[in-house]
């Protein structure tokens, strides 16, 4: 199938992030040609994707009519703003990219005669928190808690601000937490595989892992992102990306020390400072917007996203078949628990079914006994 996006001039701002050279990698799969502009280098030589073209910009320094020249000189059709920070960036870090620099790529895209459309990479952070067990829409008045969620906010808000004014045609894209392969180390689960690639059998030491988290898989993120890219109900919508569904964070982590074939200590300190985590007590998006505007859904699979993840990080691929084959004591407790809720809800349905069964039975032996008879009810 031929992809709406074959053909276009996509220019991809931090495209030599994490994020960013997923959506690359997208839109050149799609067919588009594609430009990063990036502060750093250019992606890494090793890659056996053909990297795309770059420019070496800083976009928290250059004014606006710079960009527009680079913008013009593309021809853009689409700009993606993959920049961003986040982790332990300074609040004057995290307003500079994730506010600031939105504010100078609206002007840029504002002064071009030929108007491309404007996606802006987002996160489910500028809600805020939620009410456990509700799942979030792009309704919900944003109130973030975090300086990363407020500063992304105010660059979400800028670009609906210039698509209401007609400056620019804008979507924003609020995504959950990302896994999979190139997902950005700093995170959760990227802590988890680089200390399973590189520092075990140390103790892995995390903040607690109560909640329920929503994660999308990268690669789903950046088909989203293509996807944005040209539909046409998408312009000054805010979407929803994310799997959809609340998953038990710790639960995922020891999902990821299994996978990694290696016994590792799980720590949990409530005191320590920094790092990943703790996160949101509950978080599941609800992704019905994505389906209707963009005809976007994610399909790549938990089990699936974590191998890969481990594996991108450097952790060997017999990593999952040394762990079944030993099989320690608490990886077999673990697989009894995920399954234990599966069998007991098995159980149940087998016993209602031979109940029914004993019913239906007894029905038919008192319908053939002598003197039964049918009495009809008025």
């Amino acid at each position: 199938m031929v992809s709406h996006a074959a053909g276009l001039s996509v220019v991809v701002l931090g495209g030599t992030g994490a994020l960013g050279r997923q959506v690359c990698r997208a839109f050149q799969d799609a067919g588009a040609r594609v430009l990063v502009v990036s502060r750093g280098g250019p992606a890494d030589p090793a890659d056996p994707v053909e990297p795309p073209d770059h420019i070496r910009l800083d976009l928290t320094r250059a004014p606006a009519e710079a960009l527009a020249a680079v913008l013009a000189g593309a021809a853009a059709d689409v700009v993606v703003n993959a920049a961003g920070r986040a982790g332990d960036a300074t609040g004057e870090q995290l307003a500079a990219v994730n506010s600031r620099l939105v504010d100078t790529v609206v002007e840029a895209v504002a002064q071009l005669e030929r108007r491309p459309r404007l996606v802006q990479l987002g996160t489910v952070e500028e809600y805020g928190p939620v009410c456990r067990g509700v799942g979030t829409t792009e309704d919900l008045p944003p109130l973030p808690a975090s300086p990363y969620g407020r500063t992304k906010l105010l660059g979400a808000q800028t670009v609906l601000r210039a698509t209401r004014a007609g400056a620019v045609d804008g979507t924003v894209l609020r995504i959950a937490q990302v896994f999979g392969p190139g997902a950005p180390r700093g995170s959760l689960l990227g802590t988890v595989a680089h200390h399973l690639a590189v520092r075990r059998p140390a103790a892995l030491r995390l903040g607690p892992l109560d909640g329920r988290w929503d994660f999308v898989d990268i690669r789903d993120v950046a088909t989203a992102a293509v996807a944005a890219a040209t539909a046409p109900r998408a312009v000054g919508q805010v979407v929803n990306i994310g799997g959809g569904q609340a998953l038990g964070v710790r639960r995922l982590v020891e999902r990821m020390i299994v996978l990694g074939g290696y016994w590792v200590p799980l720590v949990e300190d409530p005191g320590l400072g920094g790092g990943p985590g703790p996160g949101p007590d509950w978080q599941r998006v609800d992704i019905s917007r994505a389906r209707l505007l963009l005809g976007w859904r994610p399909r790549l699979r938990t089990a699936r996203s974590l191998r890969d993840q481990l594996a991108a990080a450097g952790v060997p691929e017999w990593g999952g078949a040394f762990a079944r084959a030993v099989s320690p004591p608490w990886a077999a407790a673990l697989e009894r628990a995920a399954t234990r809720e599966h069998q007991t809800t098995r159980e149940h349905q087998t016993t209602r079914e031979h109940q029914t069964t004993r019913e239906r039975q007894a029905m038919r032996e008192r319908r053939g006994a002598p003197g039964w008879m049918a009495v009809e009810r008025p």
